[in-house]
Order: C-alpha cells, then structure tokens, then sequence
C-alpha cells in the first residue's frame, strides 16, 4: 500500500511506539518489538509498507547509523581508556578473527571450497551495534560488561573491514591462481584510514564550533550538519560511515568540554530517529529466505556465534578482563546487520562466483541474528547484574500494620 511519505513516517513511529508497549508487558527489548512490527509490516508480510516505499525512505538507515555511530564513539575518552587498558582492542581482535577463522575452519572440513569458505567466513567479524547500544540505553545498562561491550563494538566495524579485505585477497588469489592483488588489500586501509582522518578533522571542527555557538539549539544543529557531512562525506568517497562517525565524536569528546552537555541534548533528540530506523530494518527483513539457508547458512549462524563467544572468553582472559566480562560479553555481540549485508554486496562484485550464495546467507542469517541477539544482549546484561531499570523497580513493599 502506497500512502505518501509524512503518513508512512507517523505510522512507522505509532507502530513502533504500540510495539514498545507490547514487548514491557512481555519484558523484551524494545528494539525487538521494532524490528518485529516492521517485519509484518513490511513487503513481504502484510504489506503494509512497499518496497517502494522502503527505498523512498532509504536515507533514514544511513542518518540513523550516523547517530549511533556518534553515541558509541563517546566511550573512547582519554581517562576511561587509561582506566581499562588495551583491554577492549585486545578482546575485539579476538573475538572478530575467532569468528572469522572458526567458520573457515569448519566450511573446509565440511567439504566446501577454501575460497568460498574464506569469502563467507569474512562477514562473520561484523557485529551490529546499533541493536546492543538500544538495548543498553532502554535499560540503563552501566557496570563493566556495558562498558567494555560500548567500546568493543565501535572497534569491531575496523576489524570486521580489515579481516574481509584480507580474505577477499586470498581468495581471489585461490579462484584466479595469479597471486595477491595490491588493490584488494588497499581498498580495506583506503576504507577505514579515510574515514578515521574525516572523522578526525570534523571531531575538531565540532569542538571548535560548539564553542562558538553556546545555545544548546546552535550546539544540537552543529552536531546534525557534522553528522550529516561525515555521512556524506564517507559514501561519496568510498569511506565507512560509521568508524568517520565514531571517530569525530571520540576525537570531540576529549577537545571539547562541553562534550556532555552536547550529547545530553543528542540523546533526547535520537529516541524517535532510532525507532523509525528499526522499524524500517524490520520492514527490509525478508523471512522468505529463511528455507533457502541450507547447511552452509546453518553452520554460519552456529560457528559464528560460538567463535565470537570464544574469541571474547579468550581476550577477555588475556586481558585479565573483569569476571563478568569474561562469562558474559561474548553473548552481547550476536546481532549482525549492516556492515555485514554491506560486505556481502561487496562480495556479489568481487566474487561473482559465490556472491549470491553468501548474500542469501548474510540476509538469512541477519533475520536471524537481529530478532535474538537483543533478546540475548538483554539476558546476558541482566546476568551480570548491569541493569539497572529492573533494580529501581524492585521497591520493598510495606510491612502490614
């Protein structure tokens, strides 16, 4: 059903808003009522929504990933990365690349093709952050396994574009038998280089202007065109958007002292950006190709998951992490979304040989990954004791008199 674009955008946000109701009342994360109303709303549910209409609406994903970026990147501040150390690089590295090599490992020893293996195991390092930060934020998550999941995924985008970069290269080299291509190694540094100097370069720009512009409204509108420039700035030239993002406001956050102030005012100003983005998310999410998954996308699912568990149980050991982090933070990196579809579409063009295969994968496993992984990030915060909404519910109740 077509309806014009101002009326596609106040029921996105009522149905997000109804959803959010319904998943208190069945203690789910609000980000899953989102992402579940925007399925069946969706084109290929209740049709609710078309596909025209997604792709009218295709801006509000990349506007939305730039905010989530921006909040992230606010935990890379000087003083708390003295506080814990290389720890949560350390546990990034390890969880991405455990990832990554364990699918390799068992796509070969189920009798698939090295380079398809590699090219598949490639996506398995890329974690979703945006459903991990909503999930934090409606809860109040705060202790140690909140903090070191926050830096870990804005960590994990680098490592997630590095590993493919490798990967591709290795298996273009296997498919052609010709050697390495400096191109394909290149264009993974190009990626993530470039968006860490754009981001550098607007993160002392925002300082400069916040300072400048003292009203919270100037502040607010300084850091939207910032948000907004790094964004466009990052697709036209090929860099990641969301390490740009995540780079200006780490780089803002310690020039700036009026960093907190400003990203109080983004926090009240994100609630409705980020419910239309999921919805929408939902909305694109096709479970018709959930059949289609076959052993290989069974065995991606299950072995990613797992080697992102292991790799954090090993770096957080290795980093003499705190206990919770080590039982806990590999449960909260399940979600996969964007990066990861974004990677495989890479794929489709670099490896037209497997490119369709590892898209319907990415996309089976994403419906996947998408519903749960809040679902666990939720349970596994609320494990470790990190959730603090549920503590301020539990009020002692009156002795009878």
């Amino acid at each position: 059903m077509d309806l014009n674009i101002f009326i596609d955008l106040a029921l996105i946000l009522l149905l997000g808003l109804l959803s959010s109701k319904l998943m208190k009342l069945i203690r789910l994360p609000n980000v899953t009522g989102y992402l579940i109303v925007g399925l069946i709303a969706g084109p290929y549910c209740l049709k609710l929504f078309s596909q025209s209409t997604l792709e009218s609406l295709a801006i509000i994903p990349e506007i939305a990933l730039g905010f989530i970026a921006f909040s992230i990147g606010a935990e890379f501040k000087i003083s708390y990365l003295k506080k814990i150390g290389p720890s949560p690089v350390i546990i990034a590295f390890f969880e991405g690349f455990g990832a990554m090599l364990l699918v390799d490992l068992v796509l070969i020893l189920t009798g698939h093709d090295i380079a398809f293996s590699l090219a598949l195991g490639a996506l398995a390092a890329a974690t979703a952050p945006a459903a991990s930060l909503m999930v934090v934020r409606q809860y109040k998550a705060k202790g140690p396994l909140t903090d070191t999941l926050m830096s870990v995924v804005a960590i994990d985008d680098a490592v997630a574009i590095i590993g493919f970069g490798l990967s591709i290269a290795i298996a273009k080299a296997l498919i052609s038998g010709s050697g390495f291509e400096a191109s394909t190694i290149l264009t993974p540094l190009k990626e993530i280089f470039g968006a860490v100097a754009l981001g550098a370069l607007a993160g002392a720009l925002l300082a400069l202007l916040t300072k400048w512009f003292t009203g919270r409204g100037n502040r607010l509108s300084c850091v939207i065109c910032m948000i907004l420039l790094c964004v466009g700035v990052s697709v036209f030239a090929g860099f990641s958007s969301l390490l740009a993002c995540m780079t200006m406001s780490s780089f803002y956050v310690n020039l700036s002292k009026a960093s907190d102030n400003v990203f109080e005012l983004v926090d009240r100003m994100t609630p409705p950006i980020f419910i239309m983005f999921f919805v929408v998310s939902g909305a694109a999410l096709n479970i018709g190709v959930l059949p289609s998954v076959g052993l290989v996308g069974i065995i991606y699912i299950i072995t990613r998951v797992a080697g992102k568990y292991l790799g954090a149980l090993a770096g957080a050991k290795i980093s003499k992490a705190p206990s919770v982090v080590t039982k806990y933070l590999g449960f909260t990196l399940v979600p996969q979304a964007g990066v990861a579809i974004g990677l495989a579409t890479v794929a489709l063009t670099q490896l037209p040989e497997y490119g369709v295969q590892i898209q319907t994968v990415i996309l089976c496993a994403t419906v996947i990954y998408e519903l749960i992984g809040p679902v666990i990030t939720k349970l596994a915060l609320k494990k470790a004791d990190e959730i603090q909404d549920f503590k301020k519910r539990q009020k002692p109740q009156k002795a009878n008199t």
